[in-house]
């Protein structure tokens, strides 16, 4: 671990989380450029998340994140994150986010912690891992009612 990496990495995440807010306050997916987010991600970027989520699954590289972002869009009518809190050693961060949400299928609103883990090399994310403390609670929120007849 050297302070220099460590710095880096939350430079890095505080510019990227900075940026996420100016694209959506742009109008996010399919309004705003992805240009805004795209020099914090490294080109094969992953982001893995839990596959039970209406956005499950793995992202890859750029075109992998506009998309999953623009599924972002369908399923949350609004997603603010709040508090944040950052702990780095080296290439790897770990960013605790309380986020309040409201599903656009069923309009109910959650608050929920999300736990990433993010790795940072050469100025650029490469890997992110969420952790939702409840993502049966999520994807019932995001489910429409099926129909009975």
């Amino acid at each position: 671990m050297t302070m220099s990496s460590t710095a880096e990495s939350v430079a890095v995440l505080t510019g990227m989380y900075a940026a996420e807010a100016e694209y959506l306050a742009a109008g996010g997916p399919g309004e705003a450029s992805f240009g805004l987010l795209a020099p914090f991600f490294a080109p094969d970027v992953e982001l893995h998340q839990a596959d039970s989520l209406p956005y499950g699954g793995t992202w890859r590289g750029h075109k992998g994140m506009m998309q999953f972002f623009l599924m972002m869009g369908e399923v949350w009518e609004s997603f603010d994150m709040g508090e944040q809190e950052f702990l780095a050693t080296g290439e790897t961060a770990v960013v605790l986010t309380q986020v309040r949400a409201r599903a656009r299928a069923t309009g109910r609103e959650l608050s929920f912690p999300i736990l990433q883990a993010i790795t940072v090399k050469d100025g650029r994310i490469t890997e992110v891992r969420p952790f939702y403390w409840d993502t049966r609670a999520i994807a019932d929120a995001c489910a429409m009612p099926t129909s009975t007849d």
